[in-house]
């Protein structure tokens, strides 16, 4: 069975429309790849978000090691992808990015996965990268919440 994967990003959306259009598109778990789970935006840190996505049936999973580490958020909102790119590209060789890495492949092959972060665009996000390293030959769906 080939893999499939979804991914969303938070940045216009409220609490209730991700995870409306988290339970349309049938998603099991919720992958948080935020480095830092926070969020100055209501119900999108780590203890809200779990509750809202515990309610809906879903189970929520933090994988710290695949966020981006401060470079290259900080270059990520300076639009410098060329940045993001590097500082990202080193953090997933890292051990333990590489552990979350084959963790989520087999979630995947379990369970409707989605990848969140706060970008909503996910071609100029560290989602993009990520599934560049760890997620080639999968079937890639990108969500719009609000």
């Amino acid at each position: 069975m080939a893999l499939a994967l979804t991914t969303i990003g938070y940045a216009r959306a409220t609490q209730a429309s991700l995870i409306e259009a988290l339970k349309e598109a049938g998603v099991e778990v919720l992958a948080d790849i935020r480095a830092l789970p926070n969020s100055r935006r209501a119900g999108f840190s780590k203890s809200s978000l779990r509750a809202a996505a515990h309610e809906a049936g879903m189970e929520y999973r933090h994988f710290k090691h695949l966020g981006t580490p401060k470079e290259g958020r900080d270059a990520a909102r300076r639009g410098d992808y060329p940045t993001l790119r590097r500082v990202y590209e080193g953090q997933l060789e890292l051990p333990e990015a590489l552990a979350q890495m084959a963790e989520i492949q087999a979630l995947a092959r379990e369970q409707r996965v989605c990848l969140l972060c706060y970008c909503e665009e996910a071609e100029r996000c560290h989602r993009s990268l990520l599934i560049e390293q760890a997620f080639a030959d999968t079937a890639i769906t990108h969500l719009h919440a609000g």
